[in-house]
C-alpha cells in the first residue's frame, strides 16, 4: 500500500466522522440510516490512490463516532471552528499529530439523506518523507439504500475487502503516530 493511500486510511475515521462532527456550538446533521458509499479522491493525484468504502450506519452510530472522536480532536487541535453557510458547513482547523502541524479548511455540502461532499485542503509544516506539504482531498458520499443482510451499523468494508466495525475506533486511534 502506498504512503498516500496509507495516510488516507489512517485519516479515514476523521473523514467518516466529518458529516457528524460537532464543533463547539454547531452540530452537523447525522446521516440517513443505511448503506453509504464513500469515495475519497485526491484531485490531481495518482488514480490508484483513490479509495472507496462502504459504511453501514444509523443515527446512534454517527453520534457515537462524534463522541469518540471529539476528545481526540480537542487534544490534538488548537483551533477547530465550524460555521454554517448557505451551502452547508465550513470548518477551519489547526491540529498537531506526531510533531506535524496541519492547517486545514473543509467544506461540507449536501443533504445527509442522499448525498454529501466534503472538500478538504491542508498544509502540513513537516510532512512525512515523500509526502507533499500541501494537499487536497474530496470525499463524495452517496446513500445506496438499506444496509446489506448480515451488516450492522458501524460496519465498513474497505478496499481489498477488509471488514471492520467503526465501534472499534479506540483501536484505530492507536494507529495515529505519537509525537516523539
Amino acid at each position: 500500500m502506498s504512503r498516500g493511500r496509507l495516510r488516507s486510511v489512517w485519516l479515514l475515521p476523521l473523514l467518516l466522522a466529518a458529516p457528524a462532527t460537532a464543533a463547539q456550538a454547531i452540530e452537523l446533521p447525522t446521516r440517513k440510516a443505511g448503506l453509504w458509499e464513500l469515495k475519497m479522491a485526491r484531485p490531481g493525484g495518482d488514480p490508484g490512490s483513490d479509495i472507496t468504502i462502504l459504511h453501514c450506519t444509523d443515527e446512534a452510530t454517527d453520534k457515537r463516532m462524534t463522541k469518540s472522536l471529539q476528545p481526540m480532536a480537542s487534544e490534538t487541535c488548537s483551533k477547530q471552528e465550524t460555521q454554517k453557510t448557505a451551502a452547508g458547513y465550513v470548518t477551519d482547523a489547526v491540529c498537531d499529530v506526531a510533531g506535524m502541524s496541519t492547517t486545514s479548511h473543509s467544506e461540507v455540502t449536501g443533504d445527509f439523506n442522499s448525498a454529501y461532499t466534503v472538500k478538504v485542503t491542508s498544509h502540513t509544516d513537516k510532512p512525512l518523507p515523500g509526502l507533499p506539504k500541501d494537499g487536497s482531498m474530496t470525499l463524495e458520499a452517496k446513500w445506496l439504500g438499506p444496509c446489506k443482510d448480515g451488516q450492522k451499523p458501524g460496519d465498513i468494508v474497505m478496499p481489498g475487502g477488509l471488514k471492520m466495525n467503526i465501534a472499534d475506533i479506540e483501536k484505530l486511534k492507536a494507529l495515529i503516530p505519537k509525537a516523539k
